[in-house]
């Protein structure tokens, strides 16, 4: 089968596609063939070698975390699902990859595909889904609630913004002039041109920060929360409980906890609880958005789709930091929503 792989770390890290075998399935796991496979930030990331430490991946790797496709044959052990469902999940953090013709999928880490989407906006979903999930379910978002989502026309943040209102909760964001009318579309209550505006002079009295932007941003995002308010990072710094879920040793829980230190004490100091979060796949949980998809609720928001073959430059687009929503490569032609 065709696949991406990643054949080394760094600056010019080697991407190439590669025929390769097709994965062998073990007892709990489903063979899909896959029809679309969602990109998300970490995947530009990956290759320069930032998440070495992080995340163990065998070199050659396929790329790719987010799919949709349709099972082809199932593990003894499988029972939930059978050859021929349409399905989707997330692969992140896993030593394999979604952007190849073929992956080998844990049956704990897929769902069946909404129905009312085709295997593109499917495909879009995954990580950012589960990542605002995992995020407001840790924070114990509520009805009545003030959450503030940064770059809100983002593939994180386009996806945020609709849990966050559909939790009941109020919404202030940051985008640029041109992206105003989708983050309002989408439920945003307040919007910063962050090109005009520091959020942190307009913005207060939040309870949780979503923080999703590198840089000065999460020590600004401080000053507009409430005491005893709440900051999830999806960017880092990792901390020392981040460290300890790794089962990392003495030294990599060190030098998080010294990474961290800063915020956390700065954090700290006006009553606010910092924690990093790093997405875990989770087929259960993607099947309680998928019912939220069918009802309606929510929908996935996509930038642009790419063919296989032209995977390495919708790469290259969406690490340049522009896309309103999700970036996805389409790797066979399928029905629209079958």
């Amino acid at each position: 089968m065709k696949a991406l792989q990643l054949k080394s770390y760094g600056k010019s890290a080697q991407l190439q596609f590669e025929n390769i075998p097709r994965p062998a399935i073990n007892d709990d796991e489903l063979l899909v063939r896959v029809y679309a496979a969602g990109l998300n930030a970490i995947d530009c990331m990956i290759p320069t070698g930032s998440f070495k430490p992080i995340l163990k991946l065998t070199l050659p790797a396929v790329m790719g975390s987010d799919l949709a496709g349709v099972i082809e044959e199932v593990g003894n052990n499988v029972t939930r699902f059978k050859p021929g469902d349409a399905v989707f999940a997330s692969l992140f953090d896993m030593d394999q990859g979604a952007l190849a013709e073929y992956a080998a999928v844990p049956e704990r880490a897929a769902a069946l595909k909404p129905a009312s989407l085709d295997f593109i906006e499917a495909a879009s979903l995954p990580m950012v889904a589960l990542t605002c999930w995992q995020a407001f379910s840790r924070a114990k978002l509520s009805a009545g609630q003030r959450v503030f989502i940064p770059a809100g026309s983002g593939g994180v943040g386009t996806f945020a913004i609709q849990l966050a209102k559909h939790l009941g909760a109020s919404v202030g964001t940051t985008t640029s002039a041109a992206n105003m009318e989708l983050v309002s579309a989408l439920g945003a209550d307040e919007a910063i041109d962050y090109k005009k505006t520091d959020f942190d002079k307009i913005l207060s009295n939040y309870d949780l920060a979503l923080a999703t932007v590198r840089g000065d941003g999460l020590e600004k995002t401080l000053e507009i929360l409430k005491p005893h308010g709440e900051v999830v990072s999806l960017v880092g710094p990792p901390d020392l409980p981040f460290a300890r879920q790794r089962g990392m040793n003495s030294v990599m829980k060190a030098v998080f906890w010294l990474l961290s230190r800063k915020i956390i004490s700065r954090a700290a100091r006006r009553q606010i609880r910092y924690s990093f979060l790093f997405v875990s796949p989770n087929g259960d949980q993607l099947s309680e958005i998928a019912a939220l998809i069918d009802a309606g609720k929510l929908k996935p928001v996509i930038d642009k789709t790419f063919s296989f073959a032209d995977s390495i430059n919708a790469l290259s687009y969406l690490a340049a930091g522009h896309a309103k929503g999700k970036v996805v490569v389409q790797l066979t032609e399928s029905p629209s929503a079958s």
